[in-house]
């Protein structure tokens, strides 16, 4: 059974966020899903300089959602006709981080679908103290888009730690795959193996250290993939090297369209995220779309 049932797609009108709602659209039809869409107006009193009585800012606030309200409107309607999906539009007026966040919270979402670039990009709104708030969406996996959405995905890519999360991690990008390759990727070098090399401790084989560690990470892929339904179809790959690096470079090499990672593993939080982990290092790298997977109670 799908676990992606309502889907909030976040749209500011530029055209990455209109690829991002195309991406939602199209992932909404393969899973019959609910499609949200929404759209954050900014209130007059977070611009800075303004003296205007209350009355006047709420009037011109609540005057220009619903002009926004029309907008979203006309666009929720082209994507129902298009994507044959149920659509639901809302505006709300307040911070673009908590909005998005209450609403998602308020309909269920499974799925957040954002772009990129743009005036409210997630990706510029995890820069700096607005990170901090954004923890509200930690339950619900998070979609940044970057490639255009006229056709489905072609090759999705893994990465997994063979943390708790790597499960999760699995499921849903086969859940999105539909027909789509899934390869799931382990990368074996960490820092105890760039230690080993920096120290050239005497008696210590590294490429025996890493075929040991390639065996035994055979053995978790087995038995991981085997936990998830479908997983057997995956494919399998093991690279040397640092997480973020080797990820980064297989999405290139092999035209990965989409990579799914674990927020929460063994590299830790969302505080390391941000500070240079590999989800933060891949994200921000990257040239495909990017879901980020927070760890959840199974339903």
């Amino acid at each position: 059974m799908a676990s992606i049932r309502r889907i909030l797609a976040c749209t500011d009108f530029s055209p990455a966020s209109e690829r991002a709602v195309h991406r939602a659209a199209r992932i909404a039809w393969h899973l019959r899903a609910e499609l949200h869409l929404l759209h954050v107006v900014r209130p007059l009193d977070l611009y800075p300089g303004l003296s205007l009585d209350a009355e006047v800012l709420v009037s011109h606030d609540e005057t220009l959602r619903r002009a926004e309200q029309a907008r979203i409107d006309a666009v929720a309607g082209e994507l129902a006709q298009t994507f044959e999906v149920e659509v639901r539009p809302a505006t709300r007026i307040g911070r673009v981080h908590g909005e998005i966040a209450a609403h998602a919270e308020e309909i269920s979402a499974d799925l957040v679908v954002a772009g990129a670039r743009g005036e409210n990009s997630l990706l510029d709104l995890v820069v700096g103290s607005t990170a901090s708030r954004l923890l509200r969406l930690a339950a619900c996996p998070v979609l940044i888009v970057r490639k255009p959405a006229e056709e489905p995905y072609r090759k999705i890519l893994a990465a997994v730690d063979f943390s708790p999360i790597s499960r999760e991690v699995v499921r849903h990008a086969l859940e999105l795959a539909g027909g789509a390759r899934v390869d799931v990727l382990h990368v074996l070098g960490t820092e105890a193996e760039r230690q080993l090399r920096r120290a050239k401790l005497a008696g210590v084989d590294v490429v025996d250290w890493l075929d040991r560690r390639r065996t035994e990470a055979a053995r978790q892929m087995d038995t991981l993939l085997a936990s998830v339904e479908g997983g057997a179809a995956a494919g399998r790959r093991f690279l040397p090297g640092l997480a973020s690096a080797a990820i980064c470079e297989d999405i290139e090499e092999n035209h990965v369209d989409l990579v799914v990672l674990g927020r929460h593993g063994y590299g830790g939080g969302l505080q390391d995220w941000m500070l240079g982990s590999v989800s933060k290092d891949v994200a921000f790298s990257t040239a495909s779309d990017v879901l980020l997977i927070n760890p959840r109670q199974p339903a």
